[in-house]
C-alpha cells in the first residue's frame, strides 16, 4: 500500500504493518489506521519514531518507548480497556507515548498519562488513560536525553 505523507514523502507500507486503533486516538477519533515509521538500523526501541496515519497522510505523531526516558514506567490500566487487543504477553506487547518537540527543544516532553498499547501479533492498539496519578501529561525529557548522550 502506497501513501504520500507530508513528512516522509511517498512510502510503501505492507498491509501487515498497519496498526488499527478501533476507537481512534484521543483528539482524533476518526483516525484508526496507522503505521510505525522508525530507523530500521537502530530498531523499534530506539529514539523517536513516528505514528503515521494511513487515513490522513498529513498526520504523523512523534512517539517513543517510555522506558527509554522513565526506566520504572509501570502504568496501571483498567484491563477492560485492553480486551479488544487480543491476548497480551511480554513478547507481543509494546507501549509508546506521544512526544512533543517544540522549537525550544529543552521543553521536549512525553505524555506518560495517555500511552498507546499495541499488540504486535494482532496489530491492534488503543490509547488509554493510566490510573497512576504520578504520571504527568508533560514529562520533560531533554535533560534525560542529554545526560544519556553525554554519557555515551
Amino acid at each position: 500500500m502506497k501513501i504520500n505523507t507530508k513528512v516522509f514523502g511517498e512510502i510503501d507500507i505492507e498491509e501487515s504493518k498497519i496498526i488499527t486503533f478501533e476507537n481512534g486516538i484521543i483528539g482524533f477519533p476518526d483516525l484508526k489506521n496507522f503505521t510505525l515509521i522508525f530507523d530500521s538500523e537502530k530498531g523499534v526501541s530506539s529514539g523517536i519514531k513516528w505514528l503515521q496515519s494511513m487515513d490522513e497522510p498529513g498526520f504523523a505523531m512523534p512517539v517513543m518507548d517510555p522506558l527509554s526516558v522513565k526506566e520504572d514506567y509501570n502504568p496501571m490500566v483498567d484491563e477492560e480497556l485492553l480486551k479488544n487487543l487480543g491476548e497480551l504477553n511480554e513478547d507481543n506487547t509494546f507501549v509508546l507515548v506521544s512526544a512533543t518537540i517544540p522549537k525550544d527543544i529543552t521543553q521536549m516532553s512525553v505524555n506518560l498519562q495517555g500511552p498507546f498499547v499495541v499488540n504486535g501479533d494482532t496489530c491492534k492498539a488503543c490509547q488509554v488513560i493510566v490510573e497512576n496519578a504520578e504520571y504527568p501529561v508533560k514529562y520533560y525529557i531533554y535533560d534525560i536525553l542529554k545526560a544519556r548522550k553525554d554519557g555515551e
